[in-house]
């Protein structure tokens, strides 16, 4: 019942806002334009349509916001009205009352507000589906007074996103059992995968958690800044951190003015994003404008400032591997090896002709090379890329839709900051790098440091064990175990051989390349 009362209440804000009007009037045939009029009949629909989309959304939850913060990033994909206003579900979703925001502290540190902030300012400075931030002015535990920011949970989330997930949950069963391509799309694991990330969203202890790790990983890059968390005053409901200072990254205007270098901007953004995948496997997922500023700073002038870490994305080592090489074959524009990528890793049937699925993928890539971001759709690109998948029987992988959801967010972006940005000539360097380090020399000894600690535990018990199995078998079964044994060291030896004369030759090659940087500077 609870799923059948949401679903009318579905309908009836469709209905009340006119969304039903929107998209019939969106196609270009007669039929269907005067399908809207008629629908549109008796209906008030004053307000313009970016309004009344921006309206509904906000109306529906904050699934339905998230869903719009997607969208106002793909301009290339939307009317310039429409995506203007869904940007203010960015950071300018209406606000909850303050004095609840201020209970919700008071009940989270177990004290007054005087006792905690010097000051603290009522009005909040961004409003969004899940949150709110107030500007403060923190005591600490030492006296010192710290300006933060305090982000506070919007009460009763939690019901309000349970309702439409069991709504998705049932619309995924419809789509898997009558659907053909149910078992390709996997709709309960991808519904199961956003269900894991709203409710990861509604803790702001793990949210404080993330941030502090990205903090980590990003220490040494100089191309990003992250809040530091203070925890005496993290919570599930608020958390405290370091305020930012800087200009929102959608104001290009404002941030040319200032002298920031766009063009870089945009190549740094790539030069992050990829580093946050497939070096750490660890990367901010929700990157739309209302969580990025630009730090205008003296000492910190140029980079990035990332903000709201509610969802991150996770990746394995076989994920990145899996990627980077499937990236660094599309730009090499080696489509045999992307088709091969596909089989090895299962996600086709191996029975796939290799040669039919390398034809499909040239086909839907190979219009888009050497063309600036102005000039290309990634989101065009996924589209074709998927009607393909459709024909291979292409098993969606519910690990990498957020992965998938980020790249977008990037390409908006860099779409809006420098539309002239060769998205594929900037990744190119960073992945094939990464692809050198992941063979490389460097890489085998890292591993085998790894390693060591488990194999110091079993070495010293391998003779004990081998001789008690010895023990036990005939007579004839011992000498051939010995025999194999003394082929096996035979082989060892040659592995050994092998295995430092490669280790050799690529240190020879590293110092050749040495040589010819320092002749040529």
């Amino acid at each position: 019942m609870t799923r059948l009362f949401r679903g009318a209440f579905i309908v009836w804000v469709v209905l009340r806002y006119g969304l039903d009007e929107l998209l019939l009037s969106s196609f270009r045939q007669p039929w269907l334009r005067m399908a809207a009029r008629v629908v549109s009949v008796g209906r008030r629909l004053d307000a313009p349509r970016g309004v009344r989309l921006r309206q509904a959304l906000e109306r529906l939850g904050p699934i339905f916001v998230k869903f719009g913060q997607v969208l106002s990033t793909r301009r290339d994909l939307l009317p310039i009205d429409i995506a203007d206003e869904l940007a203010r579900l960015q950071d300018r979703v209406p606000p909850f009352d303050s004095e609840i925001a201020i209970r919700s502290i008071e009940r989270a540190f177990r004290k007054p507000l005087g006792e905690i902030f010097a000051s603290f300012e009522r009005e909040p400075v961004a409003s969004a589906s899940i949150a709110q931030v107030h500007f403060a002015v923190l005591i600490d535990k030492h006296g010192k007074q710290r300006d933060v920011a305090v982000k506070v949970l919007r009460p009763g989330m939690l019901p309000a996103i349970e309702k439409d997930l069991s709504l998705m949950r049932t619309m995924a069963s419809w789509v898997g059992g009558l659907s053909s391509d149910g078992r390709r799309l996997k709709p309960r694991e991808v519904v199961a995968e956003f269900d894991k990330y709203l409710h990861d969203e509604l803790d702001l202890v793990r949210e404080a958690a993330c941030a502090a790790q990205l903090r980590r990983n990003m220490a040494g890059l100089d191309l990003v800044l992250i809040p530091e968390m203070y925890w005496d005053y993290c919570s599930p409901e608020v958390i405290v951190m370091e305020r930012m200072r800087g200009i929102p990254i959608s104001q290009v205007d404002r941030l040319r003015a200032a002298g920031v270098d766009i063009p870089k901007l945009a190549r740094d953004g790539v030069t992050l994003f990829f580093t946050q995948v497939f070096r750490d496997g660890f990367f901010h997922a929700d990157m739309h404008p209302g969580n990025i500023q630009v730090s205008v700073e003296p000492e910190t002038f140029g980079r990035y400032i990332s903000l709201d870490f509610g969802i991150v994305g996770t990746l394995t080592e076989f994920d990145k591997e899996y990627l980077a090489q499937n990236f660094t074959a599309f730009f090499r524009r080696d489509y045999k090896r992307v088709a091969e990528l596909h089989i090895e890793s299962g996600w086709v049937p191996a029975g796939t002709r290799v040669d039919e699925l390398e034809a499909a993928v040239r086909t839907v890539c190979e219009p888009y090379f050497d063309r600036p971001l102005k000039e290309i759709s990634l989101g065009m690109v996924l589209m074709r890329l998927f009607q393909t998948s459709r024909r291979f029987h292409v098993e969606i992988q519910p690990q990498l839709v957020l992965l998938q959801k980020t790249l977008l967010n990037i390409e908006g972006l860099g779409r809006d900051l420098d539309p002239e940005l060769d998205l594929w000539d900037s990744a190119r360097p960073f992945l094939e790098k990464w692809m050198i380090e992941q063979v490389g020399p460097q890489k085998l000894l890292e591993q085998l440091k790894e390693e060591a600690p488990r194999y110091a535990k079993l070495l010293p018990g391998l003779p004990r064990l081998l001789d008690a199995y010895l023990r036990q078998q005939p007579a004839d079964l011992r000498r051939e175990v010995r025999e194999l044994l003394t082929e096996q060291k035979r082989t060892n030896r040659l592995l050994q051989g092998l295995i430092y004369g490669g280790i050799g030759f690529a240190l020879g090659l590293l110092v050749m390349q040495v040589i010819v940087r320092v002749q040529l500077f």
